[in-house]
């Protein structure tokens, strides 16, 4: 997942580095990438219901087919209105259409994002995955500060993994809003 960014592109991380440390640039820099369409699915481990049970990012989506969507906070109003019953109403037809596995993910602890399943009536339809320390959101380059969520989440987006490879990728533009990363949207492109 190797990216080359032209001088224009670290020109503004460089310009605010000053005395920042190696590990500090490092972070800024990787701020500023983030996942494309073509690139392997990054390898980090997920939770599902319980800290003990972890299911490996690239392991989940080798040989098949996965939509996977994240969103800000479980529980918030516009991911639990909106984005995640979207997905849970369409899953019948989006695995119709060659998608093995539906999953949403979000920076949050497997007991939340298992009891939000329930609440939402995911059942076999949603897989609901925690990325306890948002490495995985880090990980693509998707990742976003709001503080009135409690600090790093992940920005809200849609994405399609085909054998390891991202087919597919819709990130809202201001990583919040529910437009493209819409269930309906997503099909509309598998």
């Amino acid at each position: 997942m190797a990216t080359l960014l032209t001088l224009q592109q670290l020109r503004p991380s460089l310009s605010r580095a000053g005395t920042a440390t190696l590990s500090q640039l490092h972070r800024r820099i990787s701020r500023a990438m983030s996942v494309k369409v073509g690139d392997e699915i990054p390898s980090v481990d997920l939770f599902e219901e319980t800290p003990a049970n972890s299911v490996n990012s690239r392991d989940l989506c080798a040989g098949k087919k996965v939509l996977i969507f994240a969103v800000p906070g479980a529980f918030t109003p516009g991911c639990s209105k909106t984005h995640l019953p979207g997905y849970v109403s369409s899953a019948d037809t989006i695995k119709s259409k060659g998608v093995s596995e539906i999953v949403c993910v979000s920076v949050n602890d497997p007991f939340v994002m298992s009891a939000w399943g329930q609440n939402q009536g995911t059942g076999e339809k949603v897989r609901m995955l925690a990325d306890t320390n948002g490495d995985f959101t880090k990980a693509l380059g998707l990742e976003q500060d709001l503080a009135v969520l409690g600090g790093l989440r992940s920005k809200r987006y849609s994405m399609v993994v085909d054998d390891g490879k991202i087919t597919q990728l819709n990130v809202e533009p201001d990583g919040k809003g529910l437009s493209c990363s819409l269930a309906d949207n997503t099909m509309a492109h598998l």
